[in-house]
């Protein structure tokens, strides 16, 4: 197989004029994924053995959700000549021709700038350099190195979508503390099964695109297997919190759960592999693995600011 090199991100034609309208700018920041972001860097700040004030909370939040949105649109950036040849990304604003490649880079630099200095004057400047560490690592080593070289992509790069945790319990400490790194550990075991069970169903698209996919380097039936072990780890390591005892007993149940939920669906993967079945259980994992992330990080968000209320309430009387 010939992997695709890209030195060339501007080989999409461009428009001589640009027919982005606000929504095209909006999909560049993949929603999505911020919303994600937005869930994770959010638990980390609440974590923080001091409560952190709510303004100094909110813009650290925003400047995390805007430097994942840089990411976003520097990824799209680059990632033309592979979009526009996959069947799932190809209608993406620049592969579809609405937005100039050079427009995506120019948006993309500038809301990475405006997030760190943001975070940093608001913040401090350790949260900022882990803010623009994390940007750095998405943008050059996943998306223009690893992405197109090693089927270890989504492994190694998943080191990018895990790190808002850290970032936010930074934001509102000036530090980075062992239960924020088992929060960023949680994600970076849950980055690939819940990927690669994606790569299973979209094998032929990540082929087209010369896209060195575990399944198709590796074989379908190696990806169940590494999807499965992945899944093994992740299960225990989701309770971890509970036990640490910086999450309550209901978050120990939605993990046990989720994660015998996720489990399951990942013995389903590695057991069915023939025909539209396979293909079922992959994107059922797929399914549960998002819901089981947005359960956990939800959790433990809610109850931490269930907490804050209940503290005013008892301040206040």
């Amino acid at each position: 197989m010939t992997f695709i090199s890209n030195n060339e991100p501007s080989a999409v034609l461009e428009p001589r004029i640009s027919l982005a309208e606000p929504g095209d700018y909006l999909a560049l920041l993949k929603p999505r994924v911020m919303t994600l972001v937005i869930i994770t860097a959010l638990a980390g700040i609440l974590i923080a053995p001091v409560p952190v004030h709510p303004l100094i909370g909110f813009v650290s939040l925003l400047a995390i959700a805007v430097g994942a949105g840089a990411s976003g649109a520097l990824n799209m950036w680059y990632d033309a000549d592979i979009d526009a040849v996959m069947t799932r990304t190809r209608t993406r604003p620049v592969p579809a021709g609405k937005v100039l490649p050079g427009e995506a880079l120019a948006f993309g630099l500038t809301l990475a700038f405006l997030s760190v200095v943001t975070l940093g004057i608001v913040a401090n400047w350790l949260a900022a350099a882990l803010l623009a560490f994390t940007i750095f690592f998405y943008v050059v080593i996943y998306t223009m190195w690893l992405k197109r070289w090693t089927p270890q992509n989504i492994v190694i790069g998943g080191a990018a979508g895990a790190l808002p945790p850290i970032v936010g319990y930074a934001a509102a400490t000036g530090s980075v503390s062992l239960a924020s790194v088992v929060l960023f550990a949680i994600i970076f075991i849950w980055t690939p099964p819940h990927f690669w069970a994606l790569a299973l169903v979209k094998s032929q698209d990540y082929a087209t695109a010369g896209v060195p996919m575990m399944p198709n380097v590796k074989g379908a039936d190696h990806t169940r297997l590494e999807i499965l072990l992945y899944s093994i780890a992740l299960a225990p390591l989701g309770v971890l919190p509970w036990v640490m005892g910086f999450a309550t007993w209901a978050y120990g149940i939605v993990a046990i759960v989720g994660g015998a939920a996720v489990l399951e669906a990942a013995i389903r993967v590695y057991r069915v592999r023939e025909g539209e079945a396979a293909n079922s259980a992959s994107r059922r994992l797929f399914g549960y693995s998002i819901l089981y992330l947005f359960a956990l990080f939800l959790e433990i968000a809610g109850e931490r600011t269930l907490d804050l209320f209940v503290n005013l309430g008892l301040r206040a009387s």
